[in-house]
């Protein structure tokens, strides 16, 4: 897309918008309550990924659930999820992003009320399955409808707002978790981590009107066999990545692998195919193909591994050696959240200055906390001193602020409006698997290593295996385009 798109002159025929360009250049812009309304829906989606983590013990001992099933409580969401949000970008660019938030917004309410009224533990692990499909139907429209609405500065704002509820969520979900656990309100126990949602999802809905409503110019067609192959390759990658650690990684599970592998092949063919036939691809080859989207993507895999595994490698370490409960653990991380948010703030007139360079700063201060950490724990294990580990902390979120949301507007700068949508799921599906993935890889990692060495020599491995992540964004962004 370039910067003069939609601005040819109308007395120019050969030179008229096309339907697409033409409804992104008439939408209003995402005002401050309308850009609140939409974030707030994305927050609840990324908070309740972790927010029933510290609420397992009390799940099983009311509902009586097994630990396969109270793994299903927390995967589940997540395997819904992450299969979904493709499919919903492309159904928010074909119906409305705005009418696709709000379905999926009520529908996130009404399963987490569902969740938190759950007479078993099979009802709540069905209703959990619904509410990551529900994410996934509201999430994609989130970025979609910043892409679709706004421009320039107010972009690079809304997309640096994003970014940080992203990871604010993250932390925020373990924090309030165990909060909420603690002060048993109105002796609900648990079942308050789900009710939490029905308040603020009501009062998110009876707002949405503000959002601007954008969609494609012209109704984009249904893809079923890309969308049938797609299906496949997601299903057999997430089942390798959530049940890898509990099955004990056996031969049999890695055949899915390459059961992935094909089934990508394939659909790469397909969508070429149906492209040049002149169809609708769920993933247009055309749009991947852009320099800002395939050089972001492949900086965001590493950067958002990174920030999976060390969130999870961290409270395993805080919990397990630091001594702290799941609230404390959680506060620990307050400098990396305040940190972040404040960075922020500045990084679009950051971005203006450094242009590209800018990701390259962040995978620099990143990778320093994260050498901070491992030097302080080296050194000082089994009493490190926590102003230097709070230090460290602090350090990888100003470079995750200065990192990722500059990451996410060079991967959609080049998306055409029509299309917003699909490339949001795109994004947020990448971002979404890479941090599993990370979480996954980087505890079985530290584990295994904890069982042959010694705690602080296999936490200082993974710390510095994760600064090799980061020095990978590094490099690759060394390619990048300006973002815009």
């Amino acid at each position: 897309m370039t910067n003069n798109q939609g601005t040819a002159p109308a007395q120019e025929p050969n030179a008229a918008q096309p339907p697409a360009d033409r409804a992104a250049s008439t939408a209003p812009g995402l005002t401050g309550l309308a850009l609140v309304v939409v974030l707030t829906g994305y927050a609840l989606s990324i908070v309740d990924s972790s927010i029933v983590n510290v609420a397992l013990t009390s799940i099983s001992d009311d509902l009586h659930g097994g630990p396969a099933a109270l793994e299903l409580v927390v995967s589940g969401y997540g395997l819904t999820y992450a299969l979904g949000l493709v499919l919903g970008g492309r159904l928010g660019d074909a119906f409305g992003r705005r009418r696709l938030y709000a379905y999926g917004l009520a529908a996130f309410t009404v399963t987490s009320a569902l969740c938190g009224l759950a007479p078993a533990i099979e009802f709540l692990v069905a209703a959990r399955l619904l509410q990551g499909a529900a994410a996934a139907m509201l999430v994609p429209q989130v970025l979609a409808t910043i892409q679709a609405a706004t421009e320039g500065q107010a972009r690079a704002r809304a997309i640096g707002m994003y970014g940080a509820t992203a990871a604010l969520g993250m932390v925020t979900g373990q924090i309030l978790g165990g909060l909420l656990v603690s002060l048993d309100i109105a002796g609900m126990g648990w079942r308050s981590v789900f009710a939490i949602n029905v308040p603020i999802g009501v009062a998110a809905l009876l707002a949405v009107r503000r959002v601007p409503a954008t969609r494609a110019g012209a109704k984009p067609g249904f893809d079923p066999v890309g969308t049938v192959l797609f299906g496949v390759t997601m299903v057999c990658l997430l089942s390798l990545v959530v049940a890898g650690p509990e099955l004990g990684w056996p031969l049999w599970l890695w055949s899915l692998l390459a059961v992935a592998a094909v089934g990508a092949l394939a659909l790469v063919r397909a969508e070429r195919r149906l492209e040049a036939r002149g169809g609708s691809p769920l993933l247009s080859p055309s749009v991947l193909s852009h320099p800002g989207m395939r050089r972001g993507l492949a900086a965001m895999m590493p950067f958002s591994a990174g920030f999976g595994a060390f969130l999870f490698v961290y409270a395993l370490i805080a919990q397990g050696h630091f001594g702290f409960g799941g609230l404390a653990s959680g506060g620990v991380l307050a400098p990396f959240a305040v940190a972040f948010f404040a960075v922020t703030l500045f990084t679009p007139r950051i971005a203006a200055v450094l242009g590209r360079r800018i990701v390259t700063l962040g995978a620099v201060v990143q990778g320093t906390g994260l050498l901070l950490l491992a030097l302080v724990i080296g050194v000082g294990w089994p009493r490190p001193s926590l102003v230097l580990v709070l230090a460290g902390i602090a350090l990888f979120g100003v470079g995750a602020a200065l990192t990722g949301p500059t990451l996410f507007r060079t991967i959609l700068a080049d998306v055409p409006p029509a299309q917003a949508g699909m490339g949001s799921g795109v994004l947020v599906t990448s971002q979404q698997m890479a941090t599993a993935l990370g979480a996954t890889v980087g505890g079985t990692l530290y584990l295994s290593l904890a069982g042959s060495l010694s705690t602080a020599s296999a936490a200082v491995l993974v710390l510095a295996l994760l600064a090799c992540f980061s020095l990978t964004v590094l490099v690759i962004s060394l390619k990048l385009p300006d973002p815009r």
